[in-house]
């Protein structure tokens, strides 16, 4: 069995509901299918729960009034029988009764807020297995919150998941296609959560761990992973084949394609993933598996927001337990480093997440001296096979990039990525800088 994801754009339109419905019938095989919420519905929802925060809910009740409608007229141009649109329209009166349900609720708390954006899930999951029902496909749906579970640290506990799926799969093994919500999960509560923005790939690969899948498939709207943005570099093309460990490094570093998390359960059960384009299906889009190929640079990719700071031991040299005190601070605030560069006395590290910048520096202050950390920067990542042996490497990245202003390199930890922090300003330049020299 595959398992194949669609992202919101992939199912935002009757018309492309209806692509989707011929891509994954037309070859006969079973398949899982995980649909995330139609293009506009997370940011719409979220809208509402930003209203009610604030204490307003008649704006609140407008801009699901207003959401309401737009599935309204989806669900005409989608079913073409009046049982079919009954059952669409069933199922939109019923979620949106929740939502009516949910505003009125107070005091309006994060466990509110987190069934509300769920609701962009059920509703696309059920709109669309209804439609496969109606054009007479063997289907089912198979509930995300019957299975996909996280614990305390927010992270997929992946031997329930395989038991709970198992269980969830069983009555209806006979079946063609399997529909199921991404993104969406219970916590250990047993409330409704989730796996975070773009948590949809997440998924995809968790249940294709789960049932050791012949292969995972993320369905876009872009063919593959590229070796550069799209959006800023001119002339960049998709790569055929990657490894899980040079995909892992170019999600994790700011490639928009892929979810940071995907590539873990899948190269944890060894199944591959795939990136195709549901506006070209015949491209070959990107193969991730535990090969590789024998480029020696294969992307770039670039992380934003950015934060450096500049850590100085205050007993200077030979400085014994230093770096461990440092990492216990990030540790304690449960704060990831990105990069790390290191001297005799002093250490730079960059972080993503600035919720606790404040407490952080407070503590580091006790036992060093801080420089002000620089903000809005920018981790350029170079991604291919860097062998310890390899020649070159390093001078052709730096001759590409030598009128760019470099605040911290990073080379030697992986042999697949070489990083380098620039400020935000530099960005573009940067990427043009080094898709010209390198490619």
């Amino acid at each position: 069995m595959q398992v194949w994801k669609f992202g919101g754009t992939s199912v935002g339109k009757p018309e492309r509901m209806k692509s989707i419905r011929q891509l994954i019938t037309e070859d006969g095989q079973p398949k899982i299918v995980v649909l995330s919420a139609l293009s506009g519905s997370t940011n719409t929802l979220l809208s509402i729960s930003e209203s009610l925060n604030a204490g307003n809910p008649s704006e609140a009740k407008l801009k699901a009034s207003e959401l309401r409608a737009h599935y309204d007229q989806f669900l005409t141009e989608l079913y073409s029988t009046p049982a079919g649109l009954g059952q669409g329209q069933a199922i939109v009166a019923k979620e949106f009764a929740f939502i009516d349900s949910l505003i009125a609720t107070s005091p309006y708390t994060v466990k509110q807020e987190k069934e509300m954006v769920a609701l962009g899930e059920l509703l696309s999951t059920q709109i669309f297995e209804a439609f496969l029902q109606e054009e007479g496909i063997s289907s089912a749906l198979l509930p995300a919150l019957d299975f996909m579970v996280i614990d305390e640290d927010n992270e997929p506990v992946l031997k329930i998941i395989e038991q709970k799926l198992a269980t969830v799969l069983a009555p209806v093994k006979d079946k063609q296609i399997f529909v199921t919500q991404g993104f969406i999960c219970r916590n250990p509560a047993g409330e409704v959560d989730n796996l975070k923005r773009g948590g949809s790939d997440y998924t995809a690969s968790l249940i294709g761990g789960a049932i050791q899948a012949e292969e995972v498939q993320i369905w876009t709207d872009i063919d593959g992973m590229h070796n550069n943005d799209p959006r800023i570099v001119k002339n960049t093309f998709p790569i055929r084949e990657l490894s899980f460990a040079e995909a892992a490094e170019l999600a994790y570093f700011g490639a928009k394609i892929l979810h940071p998390s995907t590539i873990t359960p899948a190269k944890l059960k060894g199944v591959p993933v795939r990136l195709k384009n549901t506006m070209e299906p015949s491209a070959f889009g990107t193969l991730i598996s535990e090969k590789s190929t024998d480029v020696e640079i294969k992307a770039i990719a670039a992380k934003d927001n950015i934060t450096a700071i500049y850590i100085h031991s205050t007993r200077m040299l030979n400085a014994y337990g230093f770096l461990k005190r440092v990492f216990e601070v990030f540790e304690k605030y449960k704060t990831p480093v990105d990069m790390i560069t290191t001297s005799e006395v002093s250490v730079s590290v960059t972080i993503d997440q600035t919720t606790h910048l404040d407490a952080i520096m407070s503590e580091l202050r006790e036992f060093a001296e801080l420089e002000d950390p620089d903000m809005n920067q920018v981790i350029v990542c170079i991604v291919g096979n860097f062998w310890a042996d390899k020649e070159g490497i390093a001078i052709k990245v730096l001759e590409a990039i030598k009128k760019i202003p470099i605040r911290m390199i990073s080379y030697g930890a992986s042999e697949h990525n070489i990083s380098l922090l620039v400020d935000a300003s530099h960005k573009n330049d940067a990427l043009n800088a080094l898709n010209e020299g390198l490619f």
